[in-house]
């Protein structure tokens, strides 16, 4: 059964209900299943074999749209993100190769890309027809994480993954079909898509911003009969810094970075009408573990206890549960895992013959099972909820003429989370480099901070020191 099974079940019993509220333009659960079930018809009447569909949309009702539309007619939407460069989208293009290209603009390079506008004309003459069956097993999205090298890699969400999540989020983070929940950040991010059909397969209401800001989503909710808010620490942080009002009740749900105990607590000072739920996840895993209202006040320090049907356990580098208390690498076992990487090259996370599987974060539980994550294996920077990826920007670095040696590392930022700094051995200046990344980076990859060495520490093999670079930035910035 695909993702949207529910919304005809939605459309019968509460056919004039808003399923979308996107600024002043909303839409029913009767016309919602219609024009999902109008896009898929429209997709499987151009009898492709390639069923992948490539979207570069901003927010609005089009890209869940096309989104639901592609889940019904068991094609796997690619959603990309309209910040990324030139560069980036080939570069995506080439490892998730669809079959049709979909944009609000003329896509570069993409010769056979079909403007927005003119497939919603389209669609609206496309014939009704049933909802073909779907597998839960087939794919349904593919979007992008990156490994060790930060090459893109394509992670593929499978229909049952999402239905299982559903299930679990709806009742760890106690959500139906009465919430009304604000989607205030890019759909592009999986939490915020997420959030969105999570609810539309509830039967609640979305509550869809264009774009975030502190001043419109204090009006959004203002206006609105708002339950639920699902958000990033980077855009609670800007709400409570511009002081903005919130007066109703609601459930807010986060994740994408670390929310620290200083800034939570400011939050929950600020705000004590809202309940504050905050989620571990990763592209691969999906839910985790959910931090709520009751276990921040207990255990502020952890991400909490593992969702409903999650198991997780920490291992020593033997592969040996290690003890309550103890560090080690976190390995998950869930029913909401994902299907695999669409490349072939791409290595799996470690999958045990019991279907344990890690992507190499460390933590440690403590003896009541509440979860503790204290790093990355790896060296992702989390820059607001948004993952960046050290190497990508260090490639594009490396290759101006007057660099001889660069380094990126992520470094605390009480507003972002964490954020990039720069480290290079060469002749370039600050803002020769700068204006090189803007020109072949998305803007939120430029690094923050700069720094100019004339040696970059290595390890013994040869490979940058990054704990040690880390040091030594720390002690700059004191």
């Amino acid at each position: 059964m695909p993702i949207t099974e529910t919304y005809h079940d939605h459309a019968q019993h509460h056919p004039e209900k808003t399923a979308i509220q996107f600024e002043e333009e909303s839409i029913n659960y009767r016309s919602w299943h219609q024009l999902v079930c109008r896009t898929a018809s429209w997709l499987n009447g151009r009898q492709q074999d390639n069923k992948r569909i490539a979207c570069l949309l901003s927010n609005g009702l089009p890209f869940l749209q096309l989104f639901a539309g592609a889940a019904m007619a068991g094609w796997t939407a690619v959603p990309f993100d309209p910040r990324w460069s030139l560069s980036e989208c080939r570069e995506r293009l080439a490892v998730c190769k669809p079959g049709l290209i979909i944009s609000e603009r003329p896509f570069p390079d993409g010769e056979d890309a079909l403007l927005l506008d003119e497939c919603l004309e389209d669609i609206k003459t496309a014939p009704y027809a049933s909802e073909p069956d779907i597998h839960d097993e087939e794919p349904f999205y593919i979007g992008f994480t990156s490994g060790s090298t930060g090459t893109p890699k394509a992670f593929i969400r499978s229909h049952r993954s999402w239905i299982e999540s559903f299930r679990i989020s709806s009742r760890d983070f106690q959500l139906s079909g009465a919430d009304r929940a604000v989607i205030p950040g890019s759909l592009f991010f999986s939490h915020f898509l997420y959030g969105a059909m999570n609810t539309l397969y509830l039967g609640g209401t979305v509550g869809l911003m264009k774009k975030f800001s502190p001043l419109k989503l204090e009006k959004t909710i203002a206006r609105s009969p708002a339950t639920t808010l699902y958000t990033v620490p980077t855009m609670t942080e800007a709400v409570r810094s511009e002081k903005r009002r919130i007066d109703k009740r609601l459930k807010v749900i986060s994740s994408g970075a670390n929310w620290s105990r200083e800034a939570k607590n400011a939050f929950q000072k600020a705000y004590p009408q809202l309940s504050l739920y905050d989620f571990y996840g990763t592209s691969e895993l999906s839910f985790v573990s959910v931090s709520t209202p009751r276990d921040f006040e207990t255990k502020p320090d952890s991400v909490g206890r593992p969702f409903q049907n999650v198991d997780v356990a920490i291992r020593s580098s033997s592969g040996e549960d290690v003890k309550a208390g103890e560090i080690g690498k976190i390995y998950v076992k869930s029913p909401m895992v994902f299907s695999g990487y669409l490349q072939e090259q791409a290595p799996l996370p470690p999958l045990d013959e019991n279907g344990w599987i890690t992507v190499g974060d460390m933590g440690w539980m403590d003896d009541e099972g509440y979860l503790y994550v204290t790093g990355r294996e790896n060296s992702m920077i989390v820059y607001g909820g948004i993952n960046i990826f050290p190497e990508e920007i260090e490639g594009v670095l490396s290759s101006h003429p007057e660099v001889e040696e660069a380094a990126v590392i992520g470094i605390a930022d009480d507003y972002w989370g964490e954020k990039a700094a720069a480290v290079y051995k060469g002749k370039a200046t600050v803002k020769e480099l700068k204006a090189f990344c803007k020109r072949r980076l998305a803007p939120y990859k430029v690094p923050r901070a700069w720094y100019c060495f004339e040696q970059i520490p290595h390890t013994a093999g040869g490979k940058i020191a990054r704990h040690l670079l880390k040091k030594q930035l720390k002690e700059l910035m004191k």
